[in-house]
């Protein structure tokens, strides 16, 4: 099939290159020159394991191709994915001006170009009538229904995880209405053999949102039991254990920590309370979702500093920068509010995460960053574990020991062994333990 990808960030580009390895033409257009000329040498401005190795396959093998112009890429196209940011505004509703001008510019092009039947898929998480929103672009620039269908196809990919994601998904979510755009889309997916589930496109754009809430909640829920946990001396590792036996509730989703971030969960959660709101409708629970998500930073904070409170010239190092494991992304990570919190104190800070690094360096240049968690830790009072990279559970803590002052760990994410710090002389405090 011959398909047009318009965007080329984490969805888009993920999106672009696993279509291209089924088979597929695919055309990725970005209004990015400089972006689309390195893309065209097969250089990424950011990390996802395995993309850059898709990308050059398909590049070299003539199925992938990268274009500032959009009109190369929608006319041959059966279906143009739209896959473009819809980043938080200030009251937590999600900008849709790219989506809307994208729309336009395409619509444009379709109405002297009408020989192909298109289907317009919104990859972009947006919020409920987002769809409808495009489509009544289309109808006011007088384009007839008969050539055209906007679609909804959610993207679920976990960053770090995300090509995997795609090309063994759980699930694929269509919302359309006629039988030539659900065949298209059924027909592209194929290569797949995943469950594809057909809906309105209203119910398609919820069911992004419905994920990642349930998600996000789950997250503040084990958080909020990890609280208590700590001041009634229970080990919230235990409880979850045994709570998740419960085959109701199940064990995914309930690690407790620091909390979520990144791109989809924090701004997903606010554009649902936005979307909640402007319907005349008060979303209560995921006000405490998103409430229980920013204490946990505080309350690491709070621990880090009534550890060091009559230590003079307090440093602390930080290991991870990145949101999670196997991504660069800064994109509201706790380790830059944490981070922001301890500079405000008045502490040094040094960092080591293994991708993260120069990207920290434009947000806090008064930050040491160090090559490695050995001397991030040097002359450190307190060592925070911020990111669970697999890294840091392999450090020799004997090496370690010679680096700080007086061994401190703080794990905001509960992955080092505490019986093992304990018999290394580590003095170490977890989340809810």
């Amino acid at each position: 099939m011959k398909v047009c990808v318009v965007g080329s960030g984490y969805v888009g580009l993920v999106t672009a290159a696993c279509l291209a390895d089924f088979g597929n033409t695919v055309v990725c257009v970005d209004k990015d020159r400089k972006k689309v000329s390195e893309l065209k040498k097969g250089i990424i401005d950011f990390y996802e394991l395995g993309l850059k190795e898709l990308v050059l396959k398909n590049s070299n093998a003539g199925r992938l191709i990268f274009t500032t112009e959009l009109k190369a890429g929608v006319v041959p196209s059966e279906i143009v994915f739209l896959a473009v940011g819809t980043p938080s505004l200030p009251h937590g509703e999600a900008d849709l001006s790219a989506v809307e001008t994208v729309a336009r510019q395409t619509v444009k092009i379709l109405k002297s170009n009408k020989r192909l039947f298109k289907a317009i898929a919104v990859k972009s998480t947006v919020p409920v009538g987002t769809c409808a929103r495009v489509a009544s672009i289309f109808r006011s620039e007088g384009l007839m229904a008969k050539n055209y269908e906007i679609v909804s196809n959610p993207e679920f990919l976990r960053e770090g995880k995300a090509v995997a994601d795609f090309l063994h998904p759980d699930r694929i979510v269509v919302g359309a209405v006629s039988s030539k755009a659900c065949g298209l889309m059924a027909e592209l997916y194929r290569p797949l053999n995943a469950r594809i589930v057909f809906m309105d496109q209203k119910s398609s754009e919820m069911v992004k949102y419905a994920s990642n809430v349930f998600l996000a909640t789950r997250i503040s829920l084990v958080n909020e039991l990890a609280n208590i946990c700590e001041k009634v001396g229970a080990d919230v590792r235990k409880v979850v254990e045994g709570a998740g036996y419960d085959k109701r509730i199940g064990h995914s989703y309930l690690k407790p920590g620091i909390g979520y971030g990144g791109s989809c969960l924090p701004k997903d959660v606010a554009a649902l309370i936005h979307l909640a709101k402007t319907n005349g409708n008060e979303a209560i629970l995921l006000k405490s979702v998103h409430q229980v998500n920013i204490n946990q930073r505080k309350k690491f904070v709070e621990k880090i500093v009534s550890l060091l409170r009559k230590v003079k010239g307090k440093t602390v190092c930080i290991w991870g920068l990145s949101f999670k494991p196997q991504t660069d992304d800064l994109r509201d990570a706790p380790s830059l509010t944490i981070i922001g919190y301890l500079l405000k104190e008045g502490f040094n800070v040094r960092a080591y995460d293994p991708m993260a690094n120069e990207k920290a360096k434009l947000i806090f240049s008064q930050v040491k960053y160090c090559p490695d968690p050995y001397s991030a830790a040097k002359g450190s009072d307190v060592i925070a574990l911020v990111t669970e990279w697999n890294e840091f559970r392999e450090v020799d803590f004997g090496k370690l020991k010679k680096h700080t002052k007086k061994l401190v760990i703080v794990d905001g994410r509960n992955v080092l062994n505490e019986e093992v710090m304990k018999e290394q002389g580590i003095i170490y405090y977890g989340v809810g333990i």
